[in-house]
């Protein structure tokens, strides 16, 4: 068995099931049975169970995105510009699964799973900045992606209630949050500058607990 397939097929199987089931280990029985698995297929592809399985829609969501960004003018692109292009494309490719990320981030923002949403996050903005052509070794790295994470938390979290025709209120609201940051990307010179946005920006995980609290207050 091809199982690196496998994990792909019943992700995208149980995707659709989690706006009505939410990250539960029958959902995964569901997406395995959907996708013409048999039963148990999931313990060999997940052996880590849901958490695992959310970890693997992290990865689907980065692979779509880079994948979308191949062919493309990207490597003309300023720094500014080729970040925006990858959020976007992210977004893009998840947009028929707009609940299943609203779920993720709330089952994320649950205590014993926010050394993972940290994780997750760092891998997603850490293949942001690589894309992008960033070569930083010195603190600025860090900030770089610390950054980021603010940026990327806060747009998808506008995303997930935008219904503008294609999203321009969300693409809009994205390049606002990189003209704030006084050109996200650029050399150390810039570091001052990318330092003060990170500290007016919530951290993710503050966005991940609020996002927790809201789906409790509309439960």
């Amino acid at each position: 068995m091809d199982l690196d397939r496998a994990r792909d097929d019943i992700l995208e199987a149980t995707l659709s099931n989690i706006a009505f089931d939410g990250w539960t280990d029958q959902a995964v029985r569901t997406g395995t049975r959907l996708a013409g698995y048999p039963s148990g297929t999931e313990r060999l592809a997940f052996p880590g169970g849901v958490g695992d399985v959310v970890a693997h829609f992290n990865d689907w969501a980065d692979r779509r995105m880079t994948a979308a960004l191949q062919g493309t003018d990207f490597a003309t692109l300023r720094v500014p510009e080729r970040i925006a292009c990858a959020i976007r494309a992210r977004l893009e490719a998840l947009t028929d699964h707009r609940e299943a990320v609203r779920h993720t981030l709330a089952w994320l923002a649950l205590p014993p799973h926010l050394v993972q949403a940290g994780r997750l996050v760092y891998r997603t903005v850490d293949q942001i900045w690589h894309l992008a052509g960033d070569q930083a070794t010195d603190t600025a790295f860090y900030t770089k992606r610390g950054t980021l994470a603010a940026i990327l938390s806060a747009t998808t979290l506008y995303w997930l209630d935008d219904r503008s025709e294609d999203g321009a209120d969300t693409w809009a609201f994205l390049d606002r949050r990189l003209s704030d940051s006084a050109g996200a990307g650029r050399a150390a010179s810039k570091l001052g500058g990318l330092a003060r946005l990170a500290d007016r920006l919530p951290s993710p995980l503050i966005f991940l607990r609020q996002l927790a609290r809201r789906g409790r207050n509309e439960a």
